[in-house]
């Protein structure tokens, strides 16, 4: 009881205690994670001058660009480049507002008609612009919404509408500003005689030059103070980011020779037929082998992983390496087993026939609802559009001169109208299959009604060429895969390296089982390939999250297989390392200790003396500008070059530093540019120069400028 009264007594106390200790345990956590102590970070991609992007929106513009750019782009590709395209924005954004320009009304309203000026949907009878037309469409958008009008046979929604007007007026916004920095700039006289004289001043002169090969690089020694101190004196040329060094090793799902000798003996199985016995019958039944079958469509379609082509084919469409074997093959005979892209095959002549190598068609397309590339303004059924093609045929069959006028009023096929729905001369198998059988297999002449996945096709071949021997060909394909005991055995010795791996050293580990060790050095935040592997964005987000520290181990399922990554190096984002700096810097360090070397064992005053002490000759360079800084049989010298500029008719250099060696010079003659009148068409010149350099790289010098805070790596949407 006393024990109970004491607690009592101190309650508050006790309590203030706790209340502390969960304090400082929420607050330690806060500063272990500094990034809790405000949302911001992860609801916010990046902040350009102030303006933050949000994760709601910089993904919906994502989802949307990924949409547009289909397969041809990976997620993270679209996701770097709408960022782009956002600070972009934003950079610009803080330009127009602190000079003040915007779009206006009327702006916007001449900006729309110059855009649409040649639209078909927005002209009158007299073939001109109708503003009308336009407001009424945006108005009639506007009520539609959020479903969608059409505009060229294409959906558009008010939303849509209201994007590209932005985009309209943010081109707009973007011309002005670089019209206003460019009429800024000018050329005045006194440039243009500058640029003038950089031109046309010239002098001759003579020079030896002694090359920095001529010192041996092993008797340069670069220290680490010195690496250090090159970097400490070029510190914008070794800035870098945060970045990370691993390795791996790669265990491939792939087949074996065990493997691709199963699937061969497998289609050899095939080829003869067989007894097996049947559950259902309750007895042995003979099932025809691929040699015997006459049902090569059937039997291709219930054995092979790639079904059965029934188009025939020239010499040229087959594999390169097997085209002879396969084409002199007469009807009914078989080669094979053999690989082919990623598979083994066996294929079978299953006919033989003469075909033209070209054609040359019209034709008129009737589409109907829900056949592909129909517009949406198609309305007719399959059976009317049917019905549509036979009336027309009908009438063709007795008056073959209306086809070109059908093809204008009933023909969707835009590509062909303005041919009056011909497709000249044109090989075998470029039309869809229904289309390519009526037009090759048909004779010159013939008319009829064709159906595709388009429509229905009224055809007349006009022509055919070169008729030569094609076959049908029946292939079964396997593809060459591993077999489940691979599969296991690979995943058996991933699982068993990854363990010692963790316990012994990497590298000795897979030195002993003899799998290659792969290093990958300067891995960023953002980035997504993995040399070897490809696409491994799960890797690179590994190597840079909280708790991963040098060392660590994780195995990965990549496609076909699994790596097994060690993280070996954390660079931070600021200076490079010596280590890393070392490939760069110590050229340039052994140059400048060359040199001192080269300086101090000179001691002689002339180019003669300089030349027979060094072994070597004097040479010549004639009309040096200072606009072209090179020197015949030495390359590109600009100090050297400038240095001459700077001597008198006559007068000899000291010793100097260049780009390819040590240098002594001698100018013989100084010729001046011509004085000239009016020096406007150079001012011209440089003024074009400065615009092109603008046009450049004016946006980039905003962007190096801008404040920009970028957390996509914080915010995990990578």
């Amino acid at each position: 009881m006393a024990v109970l009264n004491k607690i009592r007594q101190r309650s508050l106390f006790l309590i203030l205690i706790i209340a502390m200790a969960l304090f400082s345990f929420v607050l330690a956590d806060l500063f272990k994670n500094s990034d809790a102590l405000t949302s911001k970070s992860q609801n916010i991609v990046a902040t350009i001058n102030g303006k933050d992007i949000t994760r709601e929106d910089f993904l919906q513009k994502v989802e949307i660009a990924q949409k547009r750019a289909g397969a041809s782009a990976t997620n993270t590709q679209v996701m770097n480049s709408v960022f782009e395209q956002e600070v972009r924005q934003a950079v610009m954004e803080t330009q127009y507002e602190n000079l003040g320009i915007s779009i206006e009304k009327d702006q916007m309203r001449d900006l729309l008609k110059t855009a649409m000026a040649t639209n078909p949907e927005f002209l009158n009878e007299a073939g001109l612009f109708d503003e009308n037309k336009l407001n009424e469409f945006i108005a009639n958008l506007k009520e539609l919404s959020p479903q969608p009008g059409f505009i060229g046979g294409q959906p558009l929604t008010f939303a849509d509408w209201v994007n590209y007007e932005k985009q309209l007026a943010n081109n707009a916004l973007n011309q002005n500003y670089f019209n206003l920095v460019k009429a800024g700039l000018t050329g005045t006289l006194a440039e243009g005689k500058l640029e003038h004289k950089l031109q046309g001043d010239k002098v001759d002169i003579k020079y030896v030059q002694v090359p920095y090969s001529s010192v041996a690089d092993s008797t340069i020694k670069v220290s680490k103070s010195d690496i250090s101190d090159y970097i400490n004196k070029n510190k914008k040329q070794f800035e870098v980011e945060a970045s990370r060094d691993i390795r791996y090793v790669e265990f491939k799902e792939a087949a074996t020779i065990e493997d691709e000798n199963a699937i061969k003996e497998e289609l050899t199985n095939l080829l003869n037929d067989r007894e097996e016995y049947s559950e259902g019958l309750k007895a042995n039944e003979t099932i025809t082998g691929f040699a015997n079958t006459k049902d090569n469509e059937r039997f291709v379609n219930s054995n092979s992983d790639i079904k059965f082509d029934g188009r025939f084919v020239f010499k040229s469409s087959l594999p390169t390496a097997v085209a002879d074997s396969i084409f002199n093959l007469n009807e009914g005979e078989i080669y094979g087993p053999y690989k082919d892209n990623g598979y083994f095959k066996i294929s079978k002549v299953a006919a033989v026939k003469q075909i033209p190598d070209s054609a040359k068609v019209r034709h008129i397309l009737i589409p109907f609802l829900g056949a592909q590339s129909a517009a949406p303004d198609v309305t007719q059924t399959e059976a009317q559009a049917k019905a549509t093609a036979d009336s027309l045929l009908a009438v063709l069959k007795s008056n073959k001169s209306k086809f070109g006028e059908f093809v204008k009023e009933f023909s969707s096929d835009q590509g062909s109208i303005q041919n009056e729905g011909r497709y000249d001369w044109h090989p075998y198998n470029t039309m869809v299959p229904e289309f390519n059988d009526f037009e090759f297999e048909g004779k010159v002449g013939d008319l009829g009604v064709v159906k595709t996945i388009f429509g229905f096709h009224i055809i007349e071949i006009e022509g055919q060429k070169n008729k030569k021997r094609a076959i049908q060909v029946a292939t079964v394909a396997r593809k060459i895969e591993p077999s489940e005991a691979t599969i296991s055995k690979v995943f058996r010795d991933a699982a068993n390296f990854e363990r010692k791996a963790v316990e012994n050293d990497f590298q000795e580990v897979a030195t002993e089982n003899k799998f290659t060790v792969r290093p990958v050095n300067g891995i960023k935040a953002l980035d997504e390939n993995i040399p070897g592997v490809g696409n491994q964005r799960p890797i690179v987000r590994w190597t840079f999250e909280e708790g991963v520290e040098v060392g660590d181990i994780k195995r990965f399922t990549v496609s076909n297989g699994y790596v097994i990554a060690q993280l070996v190096a954390k660079h931070k984002e600021g200076l490079q390392s010596v280590e890393d700096a070392s490939a760069i810097a110590i050229p340039a360090i052994r140059k400048e200790k060359k040199a001192k070397i080269i300086r101090d064992r000179i001691t002689v005053n002339t180019l003669e003396d300089l030349a027979a002490a060094e072994n070597t000759t004097v040479r010549t360079a004639s009309a040096v500008t200072m606009k072209s800084p090179t020197l015949a049989g030495a390359g590109r010298e600009p100090i050297i070059v400038g240095a001459a500029f700077g001597l008198e008719e006559g007068e000899t250099s000291d010793l100097i530093d260049g780009a390819n060696g040590v240098y002594m010079i001698q100018v013989t003659k100084v010729t001046p540019a011509v004085e000239l009148d009016n020096y406007q068409t150079f001012a011209n010149q440089v003024e074009a120069q400065k615009v092109s350099v603008v046009t450049a790289k004016l946006y980039t010098a905003l962007k190096e400028a801008a404040d920009i805070e970028d957390n996509r790596a914080k915010t995990q949407i990578q």
